[in-house]
């Protein structure tokens, strides 16, 4: 399970430092791609193959799940961990995401996400002031 904030900056090049924490559970090689709130979405191979089963199942016929399905797999890319622990992460979802310099890397769970420091700082802002609303809702998924 992926828990956890972490500040870290991306380089020039488009290298970020993946947590120690997160390292061994992500595996040697995992897939980023784009994620939902501009954020990038981080799986170990063993829950992209889960989520790649569940997706192949969405009818091909429903325009939404159509849609999703390009964006999802359209920015997913293998990446490994290079010896001092970086990723390389493609212009494209650095562009999606707007990574510039200064970033936070989260746990959530089955995945971790890559925000920029600005994003991040302004979704937790309103997340934050909703919380307890958001929270009411969740009870209709029994947590």
């Amino acid at each position: 399970m992926f828990m956890g904030e972490f500040q870290h900056n991306i380089d020039t090049k488009g290298r970020i430092i993946v947590p120690a924490k997160f390292r061994e559970d992500l595996g040697e090689t995992f897939v980023i791609t784009r994620g939902l709130d501009k954020c990038i979405f981080g799986y170990p191979m063993s829950e992209w193959r889960l989520l790649e089963e569940k997706m192949k199942k969405l009818p091909l016929t429903k325009k939404d799940a159509r849609a999703f399905t390009r964006f999802f797999f359209s920015g997913a890319v293998e990446c490994e961990v290079d010896k001092q622990g970086r990723i390389n992460i493609p212009s494209p979802l650095r562009h999606y995401a707007e990574l510039d310099k200064e970033c936070v890397v989260i746990g959530v769970s089955n995945r971790i996400e890559l925000w920029s420091k600005e994003k991040w700082g302004s979704y937790f802002e309103e997340s934050e002031e909703s919380f307890a609303e958001i929270a009411e809702n969740m009870m209709d998924f029994d947590i």
